[in-house]
């Protein structure tokens, strides 16, 4: 059966139509594949951090995480986001559980930054796929709110991005980062162009010329890093036009394929 990792963005969470969840889980239960979703929360997190009037900096697209902004992002995304998608699925006729990368031991993780510049921003350094598969097996929707906590039990904010990555690898599962564009965009003679294919050179070159910067640079790295290590496809879709989710699943082309190399497209 085929695997498929859905990374939902923080940006785009409020602004999927109820179409994009009917597909999602038209295909869950027709088992066309089996869907796996971990998310973001980016900008709820921002939100209740400018609330509380708690300190919210970042570097290169990581949330620099202290003890305070660990407990409200473990509060959004686990709490509020978490269930929110789980409901949503719900509504679409889809038996849904939400999870955190704390439960079952979901993602065993470990510090992203030995300096501490980071905090406790966590990197995945297993993912308990005998856990994640009894959901599977089950006809169950697993949501993974990317939280994960080490040997020791201290918890960690992991970017989604990363996350997603990690799971999809685990599980030489496909990948699909769904966003609220149409895929990476390249401005050609003043207009703003699809790139339908990037392999890590182009990847590299636009990171150094400033193309590719913030959120998209976790975003592109975890999709490497993927690819290098068992994750068998990535794309960047629209969430906003699920017609062009369910044209990828029918292996048409949409959105922007990641490769390691051009000489890999399928």
């Amino acid at each position: 059966m085929r695997l498929l990792v859905l990374k939902l963005g923080g940006s785009i969470l409020e602004k999927l139509p109820e179409k994009f969840f009917e597909i999602v889980g038209q295909i869950h239960n027709e088992k066309r594949c089996l869907p796996i979703i971990v998310h973001g929360g980016g900008p709820a997190i921002n939100e209740m951090l400018e609330r509380l009037h708690i300190p919210n900096k970042k570097v290169d697209g990581l949330r620099i995480t202290t003890e305070s902004v660990l407990e409200i992002a473990e509060m959004v995304m686990c709490g509020q986001i978490n269930k929110h998608i789980v409901s949503q699925f719900q509504l679409a006729g889809v038996h849904a559980c939400g999870l955190s990368g704390v439960d079952g031991n979901l993602l065993q993780t470990v510090p992203a930054d030995e300096t501490g510049k980071l905090g406790f921003v966590g990197e995945v350094e297993k993912v308990n796929t005998t856990f994640l598969t009894t959901f599977l097996e089950a006809g169950v929707l697993p949501v993974i709110s990317p939280i994960g906590s080490d040997r020791y039990g201290q918890h960690y904010n992991i970017n989604g991005d990363t996350a997603a990555a990690a799971v999809a690898q685990a599980l030489a599962a496909d990948l699909v980062f769904v966003s609220d564009i149409d895929g990476i965009m390249e401005e050609v003679n003043g207009e703003k162009k699809l790139l339908t294919t990037m392999d890590q050179q182009q990847i590299y070159e636009k990171m150094s010329s400033g193309a590719i910067f913030g959120g998209m640079v976790p975003k592109v790295k975890a999709a490497m890093k993927g690819l290098e290590n068992g994750v068998k496809r990535t794309v960047i879709l629209n969430g906003l036009k699920p017609e062009d989710f369910e044209a990828f699943i029918d292996g048409k082309e949409r959105g922007t394929s990641i490769l390691l190399r051009k000489e890999t497209i399928r």
